[in-house]
């Protein structure tokens, strides 16, 4: 029970940091350097999140080897977003790229 008022706590705080932001949003205005470095936001964090779940599979040994279905998976998924700019087909094709590499592995082919 104690999870679940956690959880509740923190998205009402979440819902409420972004809601008493919102009357903000058109009196403030952001200067074009802050605009173009806010840019670079998301796929910060999205590194930050990929990165450590890639290279540390099972959260405490590095693994940086063709055996790490999640390092292969990252970076095909990586190449496909750079090489075809569609949000879908990267995740898609991550995707695919994971299991079908799990399942090359898991077969002992490699």
């Amino acid at each position: 029970m104690e999870t679940f008022y956690l959880v509740g706590a923190m998205a009402l705080v979440t819902f409420l940091i972004r809601y008493l932001l919102l009357p903000l949003s058109g009196r403030v205005e952001l200067s074009d350097g802050l605009r173009r470095a806010l840019r670079y936001v998301p796929p910060a964090v999205l590194t930050a999140i990929v990165v450590p779940f890639a290279l540390f599979p099972d959260g405490q040994n590095l693994q940086f080897s063709l055996a790490n279905p999640y390092l292969v998976g990252a970076g095909a998924t990586l190449a496909i977003g750079w090489l075809s700019r569609h949000l879908l087909l990267t995740i898609v094709g991550g995707m695919a790229c994971f299991w079908a590499w799990r399942a090359v592995l898991a077969m002992g082919w490699i």
